[in-house]
């Protein structure tokens, strides 16, 4: 079913299909930043905002609009960074508020834009807030999810007030012995869910964005959005047990997460209504202080049609780019062609007008892209994501290729991991994506001039590194650096797309504005060459050029050939352009 939401932030230009200026972020590339891993200035072992700072001109090199970075906030690092003990101060370990406006300044200088990770939905239990809640402050005494749990009928001992499992495994209740009550834990016991029931809570976040928009950011990635809200209590002060799923078999362990459905503790119709206050809040920044929009990223692993809610109800704005997670949760290592082509075509049919479409294939919480989909096809994956109609989010080092990196168990810092056991542990882990950038051959890959870094870096770093690849007359990143500029062309920023799988592993589609050049991409997800009439999909003429393939292409950068007998290798993307 075809969405209409009015966006007041287009206009009526938007929804009568009027063309209008294009801004910033509407065709743009974000790059996402875990800061620990990206660069180390002053050899501890940890990347920094100055070693940030350092490596913005690299990002402008390549052609990203903006970047993002992973919370940077004061923080004990239970969960690195997204336990946060001060919102309002910058983490030691990273730097100091001098260096964060410094990082401000050369970002303005460079033209790159910088988004901050905003995370609401819980603090550190570190946090001022949290203690004094505890404490019963009366201003912070409702502030987190408390509650006096329940008295069991037969052992007549206090337990948690309901089945509500962590997604980091066991209990999402923690007993206080001050205070004398369970508090709420979505995530690490640590991190205490925040009460957005509390109109005070609601008000103090909002001022946390205010104050880092006055800094000169330019939006948020809003972390973790499913679960702001649960299910209030019922009239005798309960909340309900969450049902367990249907098909235990898929997750028998009943301390895992996945166990249950999770109908009270996420998606509640009111967290929609908070992300649409956050874009409220946003614009209303814009219009007081000027300058160019701020622009609201929401991470929510939930529904399609939750997904598409996040963008607007059809009177408000919401997220300007609600995760594509659609794409990157159904895209395996073995999916068809066919089901890559459904899944591009289920978001461009059902977002609303006036919105824009973003593509999203790997982050910090997912394996990286050339580790799930195979180093062979890199390039691929990245030609897919750079081609298509809309925003395209990369996470830090895909765009050289970089893969994940064993960490064993003794090695492993990620409480996800850590929550389970040495047999299971791998296959939950995020440190694998999390090991510092390849900058280049030099110790610890041009990372850390330090004897250890936090993770240990890659064994490959020497044969692949961005230094390398920048020299490399071919390369990922020269691959990449070259689908940004082909990205400006009017056939790519707003032209039409068709779009099919014309067999179990190929994908062809074509990109062209009206009085502009034609473009077709194809792509052999699978194993074997495939000869292909280019011309029974798309009529390129009788000759056409390669614009950008794959490393491993048997194709040169400004070859021309008959389009009528292409060569569609196994694992190679290919980017052509029809010759007049």
């Amino acid at each position: 079913m075809k969405i209409t939401i009015a966006v007041v932030g287009f206009g009526l230009l938007a929804l009568l299909g009027t063309t209008h200026a294009t801004d910033w972020w509407e065709n743009g590339n974000f790059y996402q930043i875990y800061p620990r891993s990206f660069r180390d200035s002053d050899g501890d072992g940890i990347g920094d905002l100055k070693g940030v700072t350092e490596k913005l001109q690299y990002l402008k090199d390549v052609g990203f609009t903006a970047a993002w970075l992973s919370p940077i906030f004061k923080s004990p690092m239970v969960d690195f960074g997204y336990d946060i003990s001060d919102f309002y101060k910058i983490h030691p370990e990273y730097g100091t508020m001098e260096d964060f406006e410094n990082m401000i300044k050369k970002a303005k200088e460079v033209g790159i834009k910088i988004i901050l990770d905003f995370v609401p939905n819980h603090t550190s239990d570190e946090n001022e807030w949290f203690v004094r809640s505890v404490n019963g402050d009366p201003a912070y005494k409702d502030f987190y999810i408390w509650h006096d749990g329940k008295v069991n009928a037969s052992t007549g001992e206090r337990e948690p007030p309901s089945n509500w499992i962590s997604v980091f495994r066991y209990s999402a209740w923690e007993w206080n012995e001050v205070r004398q009550q369970y508090y709420l834990h979505q995530f690490a016991i640590k991190q205490a869910d925040l009460n957005y029931r509390n109109p005070a809570v609601v008000n103090e976040m909002k001022n946390v964005m205010r104050f880092w928009l006055g800094k000169g950011i330019s939006g948020f990635r809003i972390d973790a959005v499913p679960y702001l809200f649960e299910k209030d209590l019922d009239r005798y002060n309960n909340y309900p047990d969450e049902p367990v799923i249907e098909d235990v078999s898929v997750c028998p362990d009943p301390d895992d997460n996945c166990h249950l459905q999770h109908p009270y503790t996420q998606d509640q119709p009111e967290t929609f209504d908070m992300a649409y206050q956050w874009r409220a809040l946003a614009d209303e920044f814009k219009k007081e202080n000027g300058g160019e929009t701020r622009v609201l990223m929401t991470e929510a692993y939930t529904s399609f049609e939750n997904i598409l809610r996040f963008y607007g109800n059809g009177i408000q704005n919401g997220s300007h780019v609600p995760f594509n997670f659609d794409f990157l949760t159904n895209m395996q290592n073995d999916t068809k062609a066919g089901v890559v082509v459904e899944h591009i075509n289920k978001w461009l049919d059902n977002m609303p007008t006036g919105v824009h479409a973003n593509w999203v294939l790997g982050n910090h919480d997912n394996k990286r892209l050339a580790s799930r989909y195979g180093i062979q096809r890199t390039d691929l994956f990245n030609i897919l994501l750079q081609t298509l109609p809309g925003i395209a989010v990369t996470y830090n080092g895909e765009e050289i290729g970089m893969t994940d990196v064993y960490i064993s168990w003794e090695d492993s810092v990620d409480p996800q991991a850590c929550n389970t056991n040495p047999e299971n542990y791998y296959g939950v882990s995020r440190d694998p994506a999390r090991t510092p950038y390849q900058w280049d051959a030099s110790n610890n890959a041009g990372f850390s001039t330090g004897d250890q870094t936090w993770l240990p870096v890659s064994d490959t770093y020497k044969q692949n590194n961005a230094l390398m690849q920048l020299r490399a007359p071919q390369s990922h990143l020269q691959i990449f650096k070259k689908l940004i500029r082909l990205r400006k062309e009017p056939s790519f920023k707003n032209g039409e797309m068709k779009i099919k799988a014309i067999s179990d592993d190929i994908i062809i589609y074509s990109r062209q504005k009206e009085n502009s050049d034609m473009y077709v991409v194809v792509l052999n997800l699978g194993a074997s060459d495939q000869v292909i009439n280019i011309n029974e999909n798309y009529d390129m003429g009788s000759k056409a050029e390669v614009i950008t393939a794959s490393v491993q292409s048997q194709y040169v950068d400004g070859d021309t050939l008959d389009p009528t007998k292409f060569t569609a290798q196994a694992y190679v993307g290919t980017v052509l352009v029809a010759v007049q």
